[in-house]
């Protein structure tokens, strides 16, 4: 177990991580010399995160949507979508050929983007603790705290190694597992609806949410 230090942050970086929240930049390889840890990938992901969102030109009204791209880039390129999506459907994920895999995943890569996204500015300067690192193979855990005046918030991050570098799969939040939660919620409308009845829900969502904003279904 290794333990870290502290940084303090905007901590809209707390959204942006479950959006999968989701924070990690890929590494050089398990072992190869110069490779960050865990701990020391998640603490330049939050530097990262943080310059676009106390970019001041980015503040503007007109930037709002170059910044949201912006930060979704950075998601894109730091979580492991295709194993949240595998983790959160459970033992469906077994059944679906590959076709069937690449459309649930965008659909909860979708999804994702829909719940958190218009958070991520909810919160601003707190501090980020660094509890400890876990590793057993290629999978690591690592635990942080955000505190604040109104904010006192575990944040554990869960990786595994991919690529080369460390790339995020779940996100516990208050002992609160977002692929655990996931998980539920979609064994029970497939037990109540079947997987294709998941599979409407799901694209209706993204439906509403894109004619909300404005964009075309």
């Amino acid at each position: 177990m290794r333990r870290g230090g502290s940084t303090t942050c905007a901590s809209a970086w707390a959204a942006a991580a479950c959006l999968s929240a989701l924070l990690l930049p890929p590494g050089t390889g398990a072992g190869e010399p110069g490779m960050p840890s865990p701990t020391d990938s998640v603490r330049s992901t939050i530097t990262e995160v943080t310059a676009i969102l106390r970019n001041q030109p980015l503040k503007q009204p007109e930037q709002a949507a170059s910044r949201r791209e912006m930060l979704e880039a950075v998601l894109r390129q730091r979580v492991d979508y295709e194993e949240m999506a595998k983790r959160s459907l459970g033992l469906h994920w077994l059944d679906l050929t590959e076709q069937e895999r690449r459309e649930f995943v965008d659909l909860f890569v979708q999804l994702l983007r829909d719940s958190f996204a218009g958070k991520i500015e909810a919160y601003t300067d707190e501090q980020v603790l660094y509890l400890s690192e876990q590793r057993e193979g290629d999978l690591a855990e690592v635990r942080t705290k955000l505190v604040g005046t109104k904010t006192d918030t575990r944040l554990d991050f869960r990786l595994a190694e991919r690529k080369g570098g460390w790339l995020v799969y779940d996100v516990v939040i208050d002992d609160a597992s977002i692929v655990r939660n996931y998980r539920a919620q979609f064994a029970s409308i497939i037990r109540r609806a079947s997987y294709e009845g998941l599979l409407r829900k799901m694209k209706a969502k993204a439906v509403v949410v894109k004619a909300f904003e404005g964009g075309a279904p």
